[in-house]
């Protein structure tokens, strides 16, 4: 992958091809960021750099050879790690090797694609992937032989917040001290559920949000969008290119997320006092408690941004508003009044809280019903 296919991010591009030219690799690299930001095309786009001996960061002028073998990501000298889990054709064990097919799949046709659609892919959304020890031992096997061709080893991880402690123990002392010519380059969107014992041996870099035109000249570009569109869908992406696409393609489930939010929020303005409301908020946990944990914690995520949204457009920053309602009947204008300052704060809390404990297994009938009926009062308070 090219530096010139990652969309944005001059300064970081430039950071990176400028630390392999002055030969300042740092041998442990933390990415943050979203999916959508361009974590993993830039890490990959600089691992080829450094593997392939480029001397131009838009083309790659290098090593032919080695250029062909990144662009299939069949480089024997790049290693990745990423979250799974058993599933119909791997029954137990399940380490990142099992699952390589499909992961350069989704790299070269979903490289801004999220944890979600990775999970979509291998068909474990019902399931929490993870990164355990199993995985840390194939990484110290991996790379503890001598590189194939004579050069840098770089491992990948994407999505290090998965780590098990198992697994970051297993391997905190070879990031620590790698062999020599060896880059771990670690990739996350939540920085602060890695440990701080592996973070504090990274150099770290944040990836800000992609810029409105930098997402609507890749949606051109990309993925041959008419221009008016693409500025539309660059406006609702908040900065996110995997948003975009989502957008574009009609698959981000907002539609389906907006249809269970509409109807929970209406039904809990009317539960205060009404019993057959309250029937309603069971039925509606109950709903939404069938579908994977991966689903549930994303429709979570929606529903904070959606509360968010609502608080801006309450106390006038309608710049910053980009959700556009789609349900007949349902304005944004008139909901926003009932979201403030004296209770974003309370929703917020239990919607992390109720995301925490479904992460954790929980049983997420109980901590809807919960979450629905906290609700009724929240949305009520003055």
């Amino acid at each position: 992958m090219l530096f010139s296919e990652v969309l944005g991010l001059p300064h970081i591009k430039n950071h990176l091809t400028t630390t392999v030219d002055n030969n300042r690799i740092p041998h442990a690299q933390l990415f943050v960021g979203s999916a959508g930001s361009g974590t993993l095309p830039m890490a990959i786009a600089y691992a080829q750099y450094v593997l392939c001996n480029n001397t131009n960061a838009e083309n790659n002028t290098g090593r032919e050879a080695c250029n062909l073998k990144m662009n299939k990501l069949s480089h024997p000298d790049l290693h990745f790690a990423y979250p799974v889990a058993n599933n119909d054709k791997v029954k137990k064990a399940a380490v990142s090797s099992h699952f390589s097919e499909e992961w350069r799949q989704f790299v070269q046709q979903e490289a801004y694609g999220s944890l979600f659609d990775w999970y979509q892919k291998l068909g474990i959304e019902n399931k929490q992937g993870k990164i355990g020890v199993d995985e840390a031992m194939e990484i110290v096997k991996s790379l503890s032989l001598k590189s194939y061709e004579g050069g840098y080893k770089v491992m990948i991880i994407w999505m290090a917040e998965k780590m098990n402690d198992s697994a970051a123990n297993k391997l905190l002392k070879l990031i620590e001290e790698p062999p020599q010519k060896t880059l771990f380059i670690l990739i996350t969107e939540e920085e602060e559920n890695i440990i701080q014992t592996i973070r504090s041996r990274c150099q770290t870099l944040h990836f800000p949000p992609l810029t409105e035109a930098v997402i609507a000249e890749g949606l051109v570009q990309k993925e041959s969008c008419e221009k008016a569109r693409a500025h539309n869908i660059a406006h609702r992406a908040n900065g996110n290119f995997t948003n975009a696409l989502h957008i574009l393609k009609h698959n981000a489930g907002d539609e389906q997320f907006e249809e269970w939010f509409v109807s929970w929020v209406r039904t809990a303005f009317k539960a205060k006092g009404n019993k057959t409301a309250l029937a309603e908020l069971l039925s509606w946990s109950e709903m939404i408690a069938g579908t994977g944990r991966e689903s549930q914690k994303k429709f979570l995520l929606y529903c904070m941004d959606f509360f968010r949204q609502a608080l801006m457009y309450n106390y006038k920053a309608k710049d910053l508003v980009f959700f556009e309602p789609q349900t007949n009947g349902f304005k944004l204008e008139k909901f926003a009044p009932f979201i403030t300052g004296n209770n974003i704060t309370g929703i917020t809390r239990e919607l992390e809280d109720a995301v925490y404990h479904i992460e954790r297994n929980g049983n997420a009938k109980i901590i809807l019903t919960d979450l629905s009926i906290k609700l009724t009062r929240l949305i009520h308070k003055n």
